[in-house]
Parts: C-alpha cells; structure tokens; sequence
C-alpha cells in the first residue's frame, strides 16, 4: 500500500465534533483516489494532514510503510516528498513556465539536469514550446497543467490536488479531468484529489471516497458506490435514484422483498446480508435497474 490511513483524525480546539473522524483508507502505488462530498466534510482538511499541513490529533498516516504521522510523530511537510496543486494554481507571477516548473527541482533531483526534467514534464503536460511564456499569457486550463507539472517535476512519492478544476467553466472541467487522468497514468503518480463534482471523480478517479461530517461513509469504485451504496447517505449523494417502500420477507427458499413494481427474489439482483432481518424496508432503484 503506497499510502495508508488508519483511524486518521483532526480536532481543532474549541469546535464540538472532529473535521476527520477516525478515517481509514488505503491507495495503492499509481492508483488515483478521489475524495467527494458536501462543503465543509472534512475531505480538504484530511488532504492538507496528509501533506503535513495539519497535524493529527489521531490515528496514522503511513507513506510507502513509513510513518509520517501519528503516535507522537510528525514529519515536517518538506520531507514527506509530496507535490501539491492548488485551487489557484499558486503559480509565481514574475516567472516565466520554465522557471515555475524548475522551482524546487535543483533541490529534490541534484543529480540530474534541471533544465532537462523541467522540458521532460512540459512535453508530459502538453506544453513543450510555453517554457518562455509567463503566468498570464496561459488560459486557465494551461496555467492548471503548468500547476501539474511543477507539482510533478521533482518526482514526488504522492500527489495531492485540491479541487483544482473549480476555478474552471464546466466544459473545461470535464475535459481537462479526462486530460490529467491521461497525464497521471502516463507519469505512474500516485494521487489523492479532492473534489465536489461527481462528474471529476468518476472520470479520474480509479477508488472514490464519499465523506460527510469527518466521516469516511465509504470508500469503492464507481461502479460499486453507484450500485452498491454503503450508507444512505452515499446513495442519496451519488448519482440519482429513487427510493421505493418493500418489504423484506424470508421464506423456506431464501429471501423475498416485496416492491411496488414486484417481487425480488434472493441472489444476484437482491444480495442481503444474512443479519439484515425482515420487515419494513426502502429499496433505491437507479434508471438503468428498470428493464420497460
């Protein structure tokens, strides 16, 4: 596991409930994780104690095995090799791409050529003939990819980006998400994204968390988020649905839930854990579980 959170929490004094409330995840090497939810769940304030920009008042955080958070530990942000894009590209205005890029990069590669690396994540981001062009020559997409690349440029063991694209029209969101996935894979980045947009994360994202009130509700791929929604919450947040009263009933050949558009019977199209009882239920119905 190339980064692992166990039991993660952050409390700031005087606030009642904890902004990261004993959070558990894992994200293999190369892999892109996506957090999602409502305005104020804790998804940023969990990236920022990832980086080493908030200190943890609970749990661990552990950086290819190594930890850098947690049980009387913290590892200054400068040395957990970590890249950072973000919301406002952060880009210094009185230096051109190539100085950007080339920021930070003398320090982390000393033994290799900084010029070289800085043109070598230029071509990677599509923008290999802007090295002398300046901050605000760039469109907003390009300034993003300039704020990617310089993020990229000294090799970092993760990548976190905090909703990078908000900045951004619609249209070039969903582009540019499908873009620097591309970018991503291509450079083998590990990556933790914070978004809102449901459409971002599922075009970038290979796992997805859905957090609400400091609490991770769950954590999955797509497919399993949309079809298969932990809690309430996350099916109510993911995509759209509608929930229809039934009732659950066991009989001598499995489990029968009784709906309004007909019976579901026990196996693949209605799987129940066997502690889930009988009685009253509500079951969420997405538009392509309907055959007309």
């Amino acid at each position: 596991m190339h980064i692992e959170l166990r039991q993660l929490s952050v409390h700031y004094p005087g606030r009642p409930r904890p902004a990261v409330d004993a959070v558990s995840l894992g994200l293999r090497a190369g892999d892109i994780g996506v957090l999602i939810g409502p305005s104020g769940c804790g998804k940023t304030t969990l990236l920022r104690a990832v980086a080493g920009l908030e200190p943890a008042t609970g749990g661990e955080i552990l950086l290819s095995g190594q930890r850098v958070a947690g049980q009387g530990q913290h590892v200054p942000p400068e040395q957990r090799r970590i890249g950072m894009v973000f919301q406002d590209y952060a880009l210094f205005p009185h230096l051109d791409v190539a100085g950007n890029v080339g920021f930070g990069v003398g320090r982390a590669l000393s033994k290799a050529d900084p010029a070289a690396r800085v043109a070598e994540v230029l071509a990677l981001v599509g923008l290999a003939d802007t090295q002398k062009r300046m901050p605000h020559e760039l469109s907003g997409g390009q300034q993003q990819r300039v704020a990617l690349a310089r993020a990229l440029a000294p090799r970092p063991q993760l990548l976190l980006l905090d909703e990078p694209f908000s900045n951004l029209d619609v249209d070039l969101r969903e582009r540019l998400a499908h873009e620097i996935r591309g970018i991503l894979k291509a450079a083998h980045a590990t990556a933790l994204f914070v978004t809102h947009d449901q459409l971002e994360a599922f075009a970038i994202g290979d796992v997805i968390g859905v957090m609400h009130e400091g609490r991770l509700h769950q954590w999955d791929d797509a497919y399993t988020l949309y079809h298969r929604p932990a809690t309430r919450f996350v099916a109510d947040f993911i995509g759209h649905g509608v929930f229809t009263p039934a009732t659950v009933k066991r009989t001598a050949t499995g489990v029968v839930v009784h709906t309004a558009l007909g019976p579901l019977s026990d196996g693949a199209e209605c799987p129940l854990p066997d502690a889930f009882g009988w009685g009253q239920c509500e079951v969420l119905l997405r538009a392509d579980d309907i055959v007309h």
